[in-house]
């Protein structure tokens, strides 16, 4: 062999070498040198079945805190938008039964008054007629009586055909009708002497509403002069779902909040849960009698309501024990010291700042109550 062919040979020998050395120095220093490894190592390690286990030097064992579930008596609020109503019974809507001008009014917008009052006069045409019609009957049945009695003497005497006395009968029994008509009418239309009629307050209460004025002509028998309402009790009217009817019955307690009023709420009673569903809103009026003697709650105003539904014994957790995962919420429950197995749990009613879990969890059981979002990371 040549002497060149042996250096070359040699050269490349050490060459070779040289690099395998390389590449096992950089192979040592590059697996001794990576801090997220070791971090990793020293923080937690995933065994096999999904559990999470914190090291004896990790920092979360400063920052992880353990408690078992409890079971306590929970009451599943249920809120609904409400609405301040007058109570239908305590309402009336003022509609004159006759047409005319009103020539006196005497209640304004806001005044009170009390059952009977007179509110307006109205001089009607219609009430003239009414006594002219009651006046004509009652002349007619006079008339028919003095007939018929002259029928019955002369047929006592024999002189008159029984035909004669018959329909003389016939005569003043409808005239007699036509006079209790005539009388009923009257009454009805409440109409004194003469042309006027005095339109009075059948209840006690205030003028929440005044569509009239004074020398004004009214026509229309349909709408309201008028509005009379006693709001020393309101109510508030609340639209329950569907889904939470089930859960509402009469005599429940509710705390009513209005907007009105920030930061104040009454207590109430249900007094009556709606028969009929509303078929657009998928809701049930529930409605809340609430005392109203300062005349505060104003038909119309908005409240929320949360009703207070049936005690029941349920697990409940501190509302930061829950971490959101996916499409689910989890718990991580602790299975030995520092060793945590995510749990899916279903969640139920927030009380407070405690939450409802109704399926995945039972009380006693030890879990992180906060800060499990870093084992979730």
């Amino acid at each position: 062999m040549n002497w060149w062919v042996r250096l070359s040979c040699c050269r490349a020998a050490g060459w070779t070498a040289a690099l395998v050395a390389s590449a096992l120095n950089l192979g040592c220093s590059g697996s001794a040198s990576t801090p997220a490894a070791a971090d990793a190592a020293a923080s937690a390690a995933a065994p096999g079945d999904g559990s999470i286990v914190v090291a004896a030097n990790s920092p979360l064992r400063k920052t992880i805190r353990v408690a078992p579930a409890e079971q306590q008596q929970v009451q599943r609020p249920i809120l609904a938008p409400g609405v301040v109503e007058a109570d239908p019974a305590h309402l009336v809507k003022l509609v004159p039964p006759v047409g005319g001008r009103i020539v006196a009014l005497n209640k304004m917008l806001g005044d009170a008054v009390a059952a009977g009052d007179a509110l307006l006069v109205i001089d009607s045409p219609d009430i003239a007629q009414a006594h002219s019609d009651a006046a004509k009957a009652t002349a007619a049945l006079a008339l028919t009586q003095r007939n018929l009695q002259r029928q019955r003497d002369l047929a006592a005497d024999g002189i008159s055909a029984r035909k004669d006395l018959e329909q003389a009968e016939s005569d003043f029994a409808q005239a007699e009708s036509e006079a209790q008509r005539t009388q009923a009418r009257l009454a009805q239309l409440g109409a004194g002497p003469g042309r006027e009629l005095v339109l009075r307050s059948p209840i006690a209460g205030r003028v929440v509403e005044l569509n009239a004025a004074r020398g004004g002509f009214w026509n229309d028998t349909n709408a309201p002069l008028m509005t009379v309402a006693d709001l020393s009790t309101v109510w508030v009217s609340a639209g329950v779902r569907e889904r939470d009817l089930a859960s509402v019955f009469v005599g429940q307690a509710a705390k009513i909040a209005f907007d009105a009023y920030d930061g104040e709420s009454l207590d109430g009673k249900v007094r009556y849960v709606g028969e009929l569903l509303d078929p657009d809103t998928r809701t049930v009026k529930v409605r809340i009698a609430l005392a109203n003697p300062a005349g505060r709650f104003r038909p119309g105003m908005f409240a929320k309501v949360t009703f207070a539904g049936a005690a029941h014994p349920a697990v409940v957790v501190p509302a930061a024990a829950l971490v959101q995962g996916g499409f689910g919420v989890r718990v991580f429950v602790e299975t030995a010291p520092w060793t945590f197995r995510p749990r899916v749990v279903k969640n139920g009613a927030q009380i407070g700042d405690r939450i409802e879990i109704v399926d995945g969890l039972k009380a006693g059981e030890r879990i992180v109550v906060n800060d499990g979002v870093l084992l979730n990371d």
